[in-house]
């Protein structure tokens, strides 16, 4: 990992981004929340890199679907909404200058969110924006480079795998509890989110350093008591859009 953050601003149409419940966006809000996340970022310690927005894409700033980093190169995704498949460009081309970068071909479909790099292994979430022919092809892509893939069945009404747990660096992630078996992630090391506080479980981590969603104390302590530094971030016009901190990078 070089230490490069990839966000995208966020469009002037993002008030239209697809949303399970449509609610009122603030604008104006939300950029002023981007730009904070984008201070944290740099206060991790990472070189924040920003694309421009395109106005006739509402959700171009959830970049992290459009792309997935491991086994050293980037996927260039085809996200499971085909309303986002054009996000997809602009990232791959700013993306060819840094990485080498393969891409998943129709009927594959796979949005970054689905998936979560711990180690050596990516799991891969099977939901409505990700396919089987999608996670197909990443372990085509991936395996021969040393990164073991494991697709999970995600349950009725979580969107992506990255919704309820997030890699916080070695062996460990975050796991909301209720969500998914702890068991399908055997071996490894989990700070559990409590229920109530299940948005919480995306986090986004970088060296000892995490951002965390603000507004929820007892996932802040869960990871202080860790021995990470959590960081709040106000996220709430993106979560009217189904977004939270991960979404809104890729980490290089």
């Amino acid at each position: 990992m070089s230490g490069i953050a990839l966000t995208r601003h966020v469009p002037a149409s993002f008030a239209h981004a697809l949303a399970a419940v449509p609610q009122r966006i603030d604008l104006a809000r939300a950029r002023v929340q981007h730009a904070r996340y984008r201070e944290a970022l740099d206060e991790l310690g990472l070189d924040v890199i920003v694309l421009a927005a395109d106005d006739t894409l509402p959700d171009c700033c959830f970049i992290e679907d459009t792309a997935v980093v491991a086994g050293g190169l980037a996927i260039s995704t085809r996200p499971g909404a085909p309303s986002r498949q054009p996000e997809t460009a602009a990232v791959a081309d700013r993306l060819t200058s840094a990485i080498e970068v393969a891409t998943i071909e129709p009927p594959g479909t796979l949005d970054g969110g689905d998936c979560m790099r711990v180690g050596a292994t990516l799991f891969v979430g099977r939901s409505a924006r990700t396919n089987a022919a999608g996670i197909a092809q990443v372990a085509a892509i991936l395996e021969p480079r040393g990164v073991r893939v494991v697709a999970i069945d995600l349950p009725p009404g979580v969107l992506h795998l990255k919704c309820v747990c997030a890699p916080l660096g070695g062996d460990r992630i975050t796991l909301a509890d209720g969500s998914l078996p702890a068991a399908v992630f055997r071996g490894l090391d989990i700070v559990s989110v409590p229920a109530d506080e299940s948005y919480a479980a995306n986090v986004l981590a970088y060296g000892t350093g995490v951002l965390v969603a603000a507004g929820f104390p007892r996932t802040h302590d869960a990871l202080a008591a860790r021995g990470l530094q959590p960081i709040a971030i106000d996220t709430s016009e993106f979560r009217k859009a189904d977004g939270a901190l991960t979404c809104l990078s890729i980490i290089l």
